[in-house]
């Protein structure tokens, strides 16, 4: 991985509010466009087009607390998992959690589903979660901050630029699947 390497996307094109952070952080990512149109893939459609393993392909969830005037939360996990919100809410210390609806999501974070991401949304008053999963991983894929855009980075830089936090957010029954040796560099 080289800093600010655009991978696939073209070098004129101006660089997502992700790209440019991790550029201000001095983080060193590669970042991939798989569809210029933008239109929306399921991170398991995303991950194939980018060529690596749906394990290391991260997607953004927004939950939400019940208790009012509380922080929304971001949860990042693999995109062969589902979160897990009871498991989550114990993880944190909540009572009860629930998704954001589509509209929520968007209203929330300002960017369309599929193009959700921790890198673009920090100090907008969201509360960032890891599942622990991807402390299996040495690197970690996610969204660049717009649709079609992908961000492989270190899982240890992307933990230490969001501040998130990491958590149990999925079924210990769910498969694994990852492995510490998986690297698409």
């Amino acid at each position: 991985m080289s800093k600010g390497r655009m991978g696939m996307r073209d070098e004129k094109k101006s660089k997502t509010n992700a790209m440019r952070m991790l550029d201000a952080q001095k983080i060193q990512y590669t970042a991939a466009e798989y569809d210029a149109t933008q239109e929306f893939h399921t991170a398991e459609d995303a991950a194939a087009l980018i060529g690596a393993p749906v394990e290391q392909v991260y997607k953004t969830l927004v939950v939400l607390r019940e208790t009012p005037r509380t922080k929304p939360l971001l949860v990042m996990i693999a995109s062969n998992r589902e979160v897990d919100l009871r498991v989550l809410a114990k993880s944190i210390g909540e009572k009860k959690l629930r998704m954001a609806t589509k509209r929520e999501a968007e209203q929330l974070t300002g960017a369309q589903i599929g193009g959700i991401s921790a890198l673009a949304q920090l100090n907008k008053g969201f509360e960032i979660l890891l599942d622990r999963a991807a402390q299996n991983l040495e690197t970690i894929h996610i969204s660049g901050g717009v649709r079609g855009v992908d961000i492989q980075l270190r899982v240890a830089d992307l933990q230490r630029v969001t501040n998130a936090k990491i958590v149990q957010a999925t079924s210990d029954d769910e498969t694994e699947g990852t492995d510490k040796n998986m690297n698409t560099s």
